[in-house]
């Protein structure tokens, strides 16, 4: 559950508050990281000197849960205007972490100290949120304050019209009066602070409609009821928001305003996020569990990444020398023991060694290591739809799409929530009946399903090493052993019942389940759903290496970057499909958007109305056969869009050709190959432009395969 607190007399939910001014901080503390070999380790080189004002103070604070260490003698602060990420590996302890910030988590040990007066907003996972209520008046009612004003105006109201009734002229009666005006006016600057505007424009930013905002709460879905909570807490403004993975159930329309609202707010928060994109535009600090512990890192998601690989190489190289003077030392040691003359030099050299601490390297986390092996290969054209449609009563979700799937494509479903993507998704994977139109699958087709909610699909009495098993019979126990293993179930956990499994562990059953068997075409809905930052961007290079088709829904930027080259967008009742990736479909719309304007422009120049200026037509395959001229044109224009891309990309391949040819020139020269950092820097660019030849190669060969697919219809 979700608490607050207010003054003592009131207890409500969503936000710790006390509206008290911000009179009593604490400030310039000494933030130190926990030293790594030794009381010289980087940790005390990294120690730095906090500025800024201490809003919540975690001193030498521990935690275990089952024998499990979550954290030991943490000392970490929130200041003002942090915008910390709070990452680490599924199950290291993040959401728990967040509650005792929250203070729903007491620590085993040590003492967390909050600033008076704070108020903290905190977003759990979970949220058990009950009706009685529109969603309009929740969100108002979360104002600090605002629901014991009403109740206390109510009050006064009653007792004026008691002693009105009496016909009494006491001095109570003037009181109560008095009394009723200081509560209309406290609760007019109440409505000045918190504008219905401004909740009214955070609910429409999160995806609600304005029918939406008189309906009850509880006739909103788990997903809904989350975006109600987190409308809320972004209306109160804390000083402090905890936010545990709050775009789990928002579609990209929403992470994109959601991201501006938090670039632009001017609070502190705290935020847990598997969406590598969104980290690094929010974020100016790292906090992350560590195998060695919690370490705490200046700059985004990227800068931490560069200053593990730094710290790495700092005690890799402080290793090798402590190495070689252990050596000498020894050395010398072995060589003059026996002389009587030197046996107060091998005495002092023998005390060194002894005051030589080790170096501990940074040992690796564990990590899911996935690989699809090659699949059998299907017909070239792998799923065709014509006329699609579904309808729930009387609610159209979506009509007449027809789409083609092709051998080697991977599509990326977006859209709103609510507009159909998963309904979409599961029609396609023959999980659910459509109501108009049909679907069929290709030659040689074999289909994997990972459902959004996979935990329907998976058997809570069956062990974690049963339920994988069972989808391959021809698998033995040391390959699904293996396979397990490289999703982190090791030993005994492949003995845990399902039931029993976090949701990030029963992702990584679900996703064992697709490799066990392997397939050549793969549908998956929301698959970086509980799964932490590394087995996304795990899960999303496995994925671009995979021989098979895919098509997926995903509301994760990062994720649908790194793997579409195409895009569906389900809109108002169709589906807008794009030959291209995210990026281009996103500038494509801009583009759409600006001439959208530029003709309202003109129209009302001419003091004509233009017609609305509606998304480019889409060319369905169910039309061209019933118009064989718009069949032929329109397979000219698809023609055309295609070689224009293909010729876009040759020209970026042969650019970074180039580049390549060029930093090998470079590297023979034998000054730059003997400067470590220039050549460091060479290798590094080698390898990422290796990586985007390879990426665009692909695109280019199935753009190639595709315009070949449309010549016999030009």
């Amino acid at each position: 559950m979700v608490h607050w607190h207010t003054p003592k007399s009131e207890k409500t939910r969503l936000c710790y508050a006390k509206p008290s001014a911000k009179d009593s901080y604490e400030s310039g503390g000494i933030c130190t990281i926990a030293p790594i070999g030794g009381s010289q380790g980087m940790g005390s080189i990294l120690s730095r000197r906090l500025v800024f004002m201490s809003f919540l103070v975690l001193e030498d604070v521990s935690l275990s849960f089952g024998g499990k260490r979550i954290v030991e003698s943490l000392d970490l602060r929130i200041g003002d205007a942090d915008r910390i990420g709070l990452i680490g590996p599924n199950g290291s302890g993040k959401s728990t972490l967040l509650k005792m910030f929250a203070g729903e988590q007491e620590p085993d040990g040590g003492a967390i100290q909050k600033q008076n007066g704070l108020r903290l907003g905190y977003l759990p996972q979970d949220i058990a949120l009950e009706g009685g209520r529109t969603l309009i008046d929740f969100v108002r009612d979360s104002i600090p304050g605002y629901r014991s004003l009403h109740q206390a105006i109510e009050t006064e109201e009653h007792t004026l019209t008691e002693l009105s009734q009496t016909g009494s002229d006491s001095p109570e009666l003037m009181q109560s009066a008095t009394r009723i005006a200081e509560l209309h006016e406290e609760l007019s600057r109440l409505q000045d602070q918190y504008s219905e505007h401004e909740a009214l424009a955070i609910l429409d930013g999160l995806g609600f409609s304005q029918s939406d905002l008189n309906r009850d709460l509880a006739e909103f879905s788990g997903g809904w009821k989350m975006r109600a909570v987190l409308a809320a807490l972004l209306f109160q403004k804390p000083d402090v928001l905890l936010l545990d993975e709050p775009t789990n159930h928002l579609d990209m329309p929403s992470v994109a305003w959601f991201s501006t609202f938090l670039q632009n707010y001017s609070g502190s928060f705290v935020l847990i996020c598997h969406d590598r994109e969104f980290l690094n535009e929010q974020i100016g600090r790292v906090v992350s569990f560590e195998v060695e512990g919690v370490r705490s890192y200046t700059g985004n998601f990227e800068s931490y990444l560069l200053q593990r690989k730094e710290e790495e190489e700092i005690l890799k190289n402080r290793a090798k020398n402590l190495g070689r003077e252990r050596e000498k030392t020894e050395d010398f040691i072995r060589r003059f023991r026996a002389k009587a003359s030197k046996s107060n030099q091998v005495q002092s050299r023998i005390k060194a060694l002894e005051k030589m601490d080790p170096i501990h390297l940074l040992e690796e986390r564990s990590s899911i290591h996935m690989r699809f092996v090659p699949s059998q290969r299907s017909g070239v054209e792998v799923q065709r739809a014509e006329g699609l449609g579904h309808s729930f009563g009387s609610h159209t979700v979506f009509s007449g799409a027809d789409l083609s799937v092709r051998r080697g494509d991977r599509i990326g479903i977006i859209g709103v929530n609510g507009a159909g993507k998963t309904t979409l998704l599961k029609i396609l994977a023959g999980e659910l009946q459509a109501t108009e139109g049909k679907s069929e699958l290709g030659h040689n087709v074999d289909l994997g399903y990972y459902a959004q909610h996979h935990t329907d699909q998976l058997h809570p009495k069956q062990s974690v090493y049963e339920e994988v098993a069972s989808q391959n019979r021809d698998a033995n126990m040391t390959q699904v052993r293996t396979l397990l293993g490289a999703f982190l179930f090791q030993g005994d956990d492949v003995d845990k019942k399902i039931s029993v499994l976090s949701g990030g562990e029963r992702a990584r059953v679900a996703l064992a389940k697709l490799l066990i068997d392997p397939r050549n075409y793969l549908m998956m809905d929301e698959p970086t759903n509980h799964l932490d930052l590394d087995s996304s961007e795990a899960l999303a290079e496995a994925l671009a290496n995979y021989d098979g088709s895919i098509v997926f829904v995903s509301h994760n930027k990062s994720f649908v970057r790194k793997l579409a080259t195409k895009i569906w967008n389900v809109e108002g009742g169709r589906v807008e499909v794009y030959p291209g990736n995210l990026d281009e479909y996103l500038q494509t719309c801009q583009d759409r958007h600006k001439n959208s304007q530029k003709n309202d422009k003109s129209g009302k120049k001419q003091g004509k109305k233009q017609p609305e200026l509606s998304a480019a037509p889409k060319v369905t395959e169910k039309t061209q056969d019933r118009q064989p001229s718009r069949k032929s044109k329109a397979s000219e224009n698809q023609s055309r869009l295609l070689s224009k891309r293909i010729a876009e990309l040759e020209t970026r391949i042969e650019a970074l050709e180039a580049k390549q040819k060029e930093c090998n020139r470079v590297l023979e020269k034998p000054e730059v190959y003997n400067d470590p950092v220039q050549r460091n820097d060479l290798l590094t660019q080698l390898q990422v432009n290796a990586e985007k030849l390879s990426e665009l190669t692909k695109r280019w060969e199935a753009l190639q395969e595709e315009l070949e697919a449309l010549s016999p219809e030009i």
